[in-house]
């Protein structure tokens, strides 16, 4: 299969920012000071606030950007008791309908811009979402706001998770190699604070604790340069898509889950995950580099999806990464949470700024438990 070559890439986040000592101060407006068998509430949350290695995060709920003191917005109301569960799926999707188009189309925008292709040349457009779902949605939105040919080819890649963005260029590289007169337009978008959870329950506030909003999106095409090129060559990202997999990891269902109930999306994530990345990620990547000719020596530069501060260092060890490498997904961590699927490809641009080269291996989790791994050079 030929490369898919990405001609831009371009991210965006919401217009207001918070501080994670603000947002811990926020949560425990959520969590009712009559909970049974807890003891000041408002410290421990802090502590697990802390502890998420966060530092900001950007959110379409935020009003204003704060910095240490309690978030702006009228979404989330104090608990009114210890049953209180806060805004209903139903209210949090009435706001993605409103919120996440706007905030993909700036992505979008800003792909293709930096492309240099014009609108009405895409003719395939890939959605990627987790985190809301309406219909007519985020790609009716796109194909009006931006220009796109009433005849663009429409595939939404939905609910898969953290990386789902790495499932949309999968997508992308399969009708490129089909269709190599294609032009795509890869966009991921979500809304994850409009998940906040209400409640003392450990997990999910260390969930609450990493989430964020913002969007990414690429713009590609089949490969145009000579067949032969290396995929081990120091190409400067962010390149093209070589190859790209999945392994479920067996026996792991329930380590890491997102379901839907009546107050959102619900989280769960097993303290048992980084364990079994140390012990499992190793074989299974080095089994698909050397599919690929390549080993885990010869990776230049990683993306690595920034689940938490134990997954990114579970993930370092079993890839023997430098800090350098781990750098630039450790600084996307601190700096914008974790925004779900765009987030690898705000690393990725990350690195092409700083002059980065491949082989580059973008890598993420998700529910499964499952690997996602893409190689770009």
């Amino acid at each position: 299969m030929s490369a898919f070559e990405i001609l831009g890439l371009g991210t965006a986040l919401p217009e207001h920012s918070i501080s994670q000592t603000g947002a811990a101060t926020f949560a425990a407006t959520c969590v009712s000071p009559e909970t049974p068998d807890v003891r000041n509430a408002p410290a421990l949350i802090q502590a697990l606030y802390r502890r998420a290695g966060v530092q900001s995060r950007y959110s379409v709920l935020l009003e204003s950007s704060s910095d240490g003191e309690a978030t702006a917005e009228r979404f989330y109301r104090f608990a009114a008791s210890v049953d209180d569960r806060g805004p209903t799926t139903a209210d949090r999707m009435l706001r993605y309908e409103t919120e996440a188009p706007q905030l993909a189309a700036r992505a979008a925008d800003r792909a293709l811009q930096q492309s240099g292709v014009a609108p009405g040349s895409v003719t395939h457009l890939i959605t990627v979402s987790c985190s809301g779902f309406s219909a007519p949605g985020v790609d009716l939105f796109l194909i009006e706001s931006l220009g796109l040919p009433a005849s663009v080819a429409r595939t939404h890649v939905g609910f898969m998770g953290c990386h789902g963005a790495l499932n949309g260029l999968r997508v992308a590289h399969a009708f490129a190699a089909a269709d190599p007169a294609a032009v795509i337009l890869v966009c991921a978008v979500e809304l994850c604070t409009l998940h906040h959870q209400y409640g003392w329950d450990p997990q999910k506030i260390v969930a609450n604790s990493l989430f964020a909003d913002g969007a990414a999106a690429v713009v590609g095409r089949a490969e145009q340069r000579p067949s032969g090129h290396s995929t081990n060559e120091a190409a400067p990202l962010p390149g093209r898509l070589i190859a790209s997999a999945s392994h479920v990891i067996p026996n792991t269902r329930e380590m890491m889950t997102w379901n839907i109930r009546n107050s959102g999306f619900e989280m769960s994530l097993s303290p048992e995950v980084p364990r079994i990345i140390t012990e499992f990620l190793p074989k299974v990547l080095s089994e698909f580099l050397g599919r690929n000719g390549l080993n885990i020596d010869q990776i230049a530069s990683w993306g690595i999806h920034p689940g938490g501060p134990r997954i990114l260092a579970a993930t370092a060890e079993a890839a023997r990464l430098t800090e350098s490498q781990l750098a630039p997904s450790l600084r996307m961590l601190q700096t914008c949470g974790n925004m779900s699927s765009p987030t690898v490809l705000f690393i990725l641009q990350e690195l092409s700024r700083s002059a980065a080269t491949g082989p580059c291996v973008l890598l993420g989790f998700g529910p499964g438990l499952n690997v996602e791994m893409a190689l770009l050079g």
